[in-house]
């Protein structure tokens, strides 16, 4: 069934902000536990991409969803725009360079898909390369799952009017001033025509399937990443590594 993104909505309203919190701050709690304990085993992996609009909270997502876990194997790459030296090569190769190794969760704050978003926005790639891409990046996704990585992919689902008052505050704020960036409001003007494009790759790019995320508010967004996150790593064949050592074996063995 094709995927309209404008059926899904960017804010639920009958949600409770302080029992939706709770809720949420366990399966972070959770999340962390088993994020640490798939570190040890070093059997699986775990890749997620968050992908959205300016202003959607891709940093923030990174940081809310990482509250409890084991930082150190934790790794996280944001992508900005191609060097001269990866417009020279194939445009997955800076991306496979940074995809997860056994044990470790990787985050990509956007990620290989803006490699066709940007480009089929601003016509600075012929139509007929970036009709191959779709298919490429299916094939890829492909390859990075059969090496025990687990890809979930998130598209922060944000409206038009919650997005300006988030490029405000980057304005108004003074601890937000950093945040701010002239070439967001440049995007901004082109907002309808970056929304048809991600409605194109989350229909073509679909064999892994996205989770489409109600984005208006940080903590309807936040609770609906870790419920997916966690579901996911309950469903790995997460243990604890036996014990090896010479020295210290079971006292049946002495």
């Amino acid at each position: 069934m094709k995927i309209k993104i404008t059926d899904y909505p960017t804010f639920i309203k009958d949600w409770d902000k302080k029992a939706t919190g709770k809720k949420t701050d366990k399966m972070l709690l959770k999340i962390g536990e088993l994020q640490n304990k798939m570190y040890a085993q070093n059997k699986y992996s775990l890749l997620i991409i968050f992908q959205g609009m300016d202003g959607s909270g891709k940093d923030g997502s990174t940081k809310a969803l990482l509250k409890y876990c084991n930082p150190v194997g934790i790794k996280i790459h944001s992508f900005k725009k191609p060097s001269e030296d990866e417009f020279a090569h194939d445009f997955l190769r800076r991306v496979h360079e940074v995809t997860p190794g056994t044990g470790s969760t990787q985050i990509f704050i956007r990620s290989h898909y803006e490699d066709i978003l940007v480009p089929s926005v601003e016509n600075y790639i012929s139509e007929e390369v970036i009709e191959k891409r779709y298919e490429m990046i299916n094939d890829f996704e492909r390859l990075i799952e059969s090496n025990n990585t687990k890809i979930l992919k998130f598209y922060l689902h944000m409206s038009k009017d919650a997005q300006k008052e988030v490029l405000m505050e980057r304005i108004e704020i003074k601890e937000k001033h950093w945040k701010h960036n002239d070439g967001d409001w440049v995007t901004r003007e082109k907002f309808d025509d970056y929304l048809k494009v991600y409605e194109k790759i989350l229909n073509r790019c679909g064999n892994i399937p996205w989770h489409i995320v109600p984005s208006d508010k940080n903590w309807q967004k936040t609770h609906s990443i870790a419920e997916v996150v966690l579901k996911t790593l309950q469903n790995l064949d997460l243990k604890w590594p036996e014990l090896v050592s010479e020295r210290f074996k079971h006292s049946e063995d002495k």
